[in-house]
């Protein structure tokens, strides 16, 4: 089963780490990455641009709109994903737990909605 793992952390608390600390995030990133890859379940990750590249789209009555940034205010913002293949809830919950993100963010693990193929 085909779930996405997204990740949430504090923007500004990761843009106001040290070089050094930003390099120690990003080696271990670099690391979960080739061990989910080396695993067979990583299907694609990737980090996303700041929220302040956002711009959320809307279609009200018919008309569009279109703002800057993200749809709400919070204290942790969307920063990228990883798509897996898993067992189960209870394997795609174990890598998650291995994000370097869950330790001062948060991993929303989501199952994929699967649709029959014509």
């Amino acid at each position: 089963m085909r779930y996405l793992l997204l990740i949430y952390t504090n923007e500004t608390s990761d843009t106001n780490a040290s070089e050094k600390e930003q390099a120690e995030i990003m080696e271990a990133y670099n690391t979960f990455t080739r061990d989910l890859g080396a695993s067979g379940s990583m299907i694609a990750g990737e980090a996303l641009q700041p929220t302040s590249t956002a711009t959320t789209v809307r279609v009200r009555d018919g008309k569009m709109t279109t703002t800057d940034g993200p749809f709400a205010e919070t204290k942790e913002q969307l920063g990228g994903y990883y798509l897996l293949n898993a067992k189960d809830l209870n394997d795609a919950v174990k890598w998650a737990a291995k994000i370097p993100g869950a330790k001062h963010g948060s991993i929303e693990v989501r199952p994929i909605m699967e649709f029959p193929t014509q």
